[in-house]
């Protein structure tokens, strides 16, 4: 492999995620492309990133982590618990059932309206829960560890930290310094609220690529080749939120 890319957070922006890879020059007989997870929610297409995702992976050799947006539209078909699902509509659930139900729910949301639409996704869309349900939760290389949230260092390895941690964690990871030698590429917070920038976040241990995309901010790309690390972007001039 020549470069490996790195995007994480998609959230729905099929559109920015179309164009960063053709931006990238992205070419799977060269490239290593990593998925750092969160696919759905907060933006208008949650549906045909998936399907892209799934291209990616089963066409062009990409790697898919599993986010805790991802880990929520899983519950959600999966399980008939209210708490789950009142989490799911207020973390941008809305979008996601629209992106896979615009044909049938309307724009106000109700108990019926839910699940006639987990009904609907568990139905139509089951390989879709199969392939969320089948991604790992980490990625590693000689050079990076790769992961939708981070590590938690209060475990000494970190492969022994609960899945939750996987996809959740937050400011322990980020405040602390980690146990490994290799950086740690993370996304699910955006880079803004770290460094008050949407740009990817590098740190002495771990570098941080969520661009905010859904928020109208930027889906990041970070390429590593040869030991340098370039960043690409593309914004996104409208809020999805």
């Amino acid at each position: 492999m020549t470069r490996t890319l790195m995007i994480s957070d998609i959230h729905g922006c099929i559109d920015q995620l179309n164009e960063l890879l053709i931006l990238t020059q992205f070419d799977s007989n060269k490239d290593q492309l990593i998925l750092l997870g969160d696919y759905v929610d907060r933006g208008p297409k949650s549906k045909d990133v998936v399907d892209r995702v799934m291209d990616l992976v089963d066409n062009h050799r990409a790697i898919a982590l599993r986010g805790n947006h991802d880990q929520r539209l899983i519950d959600l078909i999966r399980t008939n618990d209210t708490h789950i699902q009142a989490k799911f509509m207020e973390h941008g659930g809305v979008q996601t059932i629209h992106s896979y139900c615009d044909d049938f729910i309307g724009l106000e949301m109700n108990v019926e309206r839910l699940q006639a639409a987990r009904n609907h996704i568990a139905t139509s869309y089951e390989h879709h829960i199969e392939f969320l349900n089948e991604l790992p939760y980490y990625y590693e290389d000689k050079q990076h560890i790769c992961v939708h949230a981070g590590l938690n260092p209060h475990y000494a390895n970190w492969k022994d930290q609960p899945a939750y941690d996987f996809m959740y964690i937050k400011n322990d990871f980020i405040r602390a310094k980690t146990r490994v030698k290799k950086k740690v590429v993370f996304g699910h917070t955006r880079a803004i609220e770290i460094s008050g920038a949407a740009d990817i976040w590098f740190h002495e241990n771990k570098i941080g690529i969520d661009g905010g995309c859904a928020y109208g901010l930027q889906l990041n790309c970070l390429i590593y080749e040869e030991g340098t690390y370039l960043t690409q972007m593309i914004r996104n001039s409208k809020s999805a939120l």
